[in-house]
């Protein structure tokens, strides 16, 4: 078991040593985050996008990623948001039919 007690989480985005709030139950900073996103395998990249965009705050999301990368890769992302499937499905849905998502 993962014993995270004392762990500071932080709303900093910013800062590459903050630990993001979102990742309260797998500690690690912002700049561990952005390279595990960006260079891990594909399954990780997908377990971990579906975790910003299931315990992060909509606005936080797009410090890590863009709209358009979100609704590439949203048919392998959508079994695993859980009760934030809804938003995001009605966010990315609009914002593709006016065209803010590229092709």
């Amino acid at each position: 078991m993962n014993d995270n007690r004392g762990v500071m989480l932080s709303t900093d985005l910013s800062s590459p040593h903050s630990i993001p709030y979102f990742l309260w139950d797998e500690p690690m900073t912002v700049a561990e985050f952005c390279h595990r996103l960006r260079s891990a395998s594909t399954s990780e990249q997908t377990r971990l996008l579906a975790k910003l965009l299931r315990e992060a705050r909509d606005t936080d999301v797009w410090q890590f990623v863009s709209p358009a990368e979100v609704w590439q890769q949203w048919p392998a992302l959508a079994p695993h948001i859980g009760r934030r499937r809804g938003f995001w499905e009605f966010l990315l849905s609009h914002w593709q039919r006016e065209g803010l998502l590229g092709e």
